[in-house]
């Protein structure tokens, strides 16, 4: 059993205001849902992004003005599908790097090495599984720079304060002059944000509601997956969205390996998830406050979205 897993649990759904981390989505059984999720025609993320990497891979790779063989660090790499465009650019034009992807699932990582092994052969990829600041360790000693990637507008995923707590860390475990792709989802139309979190297909509440059955499995809880609803919303002041699920019943659930129990009221929230959209401006004020500078915003043609180049200050 997994004890920081138990621990944050149970301290979450304790509390006054229930929550669950969102980093615990991505059991393998929720790496391939969110796989579904970046697949829907409303969930536009994905594409904004792949198009920047697959239109935009010259201009990036210039802005690095790296003059040596350097390191591409991706945080969270997932599927790999729009880093791919990027990795392709790099293998056609002989550029000499390696490629280290990192992934908390090793379903994930398996996956993409052989994909990219079977389309790029001579890529050279060493890719990790674990916790990205202990292979970050690692990497500021290699003699090369590096490019980190954290794409996918993951950073959205945290309240400002812990933001700024992540980018301070990226930050403190880089070499100066190395230089982080931030992904970003920029404010824009309400309804079309609110459309790409709140689908029809129901594929985010399963996303969701997935987080209960791992819970079940590893704390051998009881929770009942159909007394709890999904529920979204977006606040376009503020840029964010936000996520929950809903106790449709009074109930409790017990957690056998925990031998502990905890009460839940009709329609009381459990909240999951943040997931918020940045202005230009904000971007550029958080780079400044973490140590980097915004060297440059890659945008999509309806900026939607935007893979931003900062780079280590002294």
């Amino acid at each position: 059993m997994n004890n920081t897993f138990a621990k944050d649990v149970i301290e979450g759904l304790s509390a006054q205001h229930k929550h669950l981390s969102s980093k615990y989505f991505y059991d393998d059984n929720g790496s391939r849902i969110f796989q579904e999720i970046m697949n829907m025609p409303e969930y536009y993320l994905t594409d904004a992004e792949f198009e920047i990497l697959s239109l935009q891979s010259k201009q990036i790779i210039e802005a690095l003005e790296f003059s040596t063989p350097f390191n591409i660090v991706e945080l969270g790499a997932g599927d790999g599908l729009k880093t791919f465009k990027l990795l392709e650019y790099l293998v056609n034009h002989n550029i000499d790097f390696n490629y280290v992807p990192i992934d908390i699932s090793q379903e994930a990582i398996d996956i993409l090495t052989k994909r990219l092994k079977d389309r790029l052969p001579s890529l050279k990829v060493k890719p990790k599984v674990g916790d990205y600041f202990e292979i970050l360790k690692q990497n500021k000693k290699s003699d090369y720079p590096s490019l980190l990637l954290f794409l996918g507008s993951n950073i959205g995923n945290y309240v400002p304060k812990k933001a700024k707590e992540l980018l301070q860390l990226f930050n403190d475990n880089m070499k100066v002059g190395d230089k982080l792709l931030i992904g970003f989802d920029i404010k824009k139309n309400p309804i079309v944000i609110h459309n790409a979190y709140y689908d029809k297909q129901g594929i985010t509440k399963r996303f969701n509601l997935n987080l209960l059955l791992r819970i079940n499995r590893e704390l051998e809880a009881d929770f009942k997956i159909d007394d709890f609803d999904f529920y979204c919303h977006y606040n376009p002041d503020t840029g964010e969205v936000k996520s929950y699920l809903v106790s449709l019943r009074q109930q409790t659930v017990e957690f056998k390996a925990l031998q502990t129990t905890i009460d839940f009221d009709f329609n009381e929230l459990i909240w999951t998830e943040l997931s918020k959209k940045y202005a230009l401006s904000e971007i550029e004020s958080l780079a400044k406050q973490t140590g980097f500078s915004n060297s440059k915003h890659f945008l999509d043609c309806k900026h939607y979205f935007t893979d931003s180049l900062w780079e280590k200050l002294a």
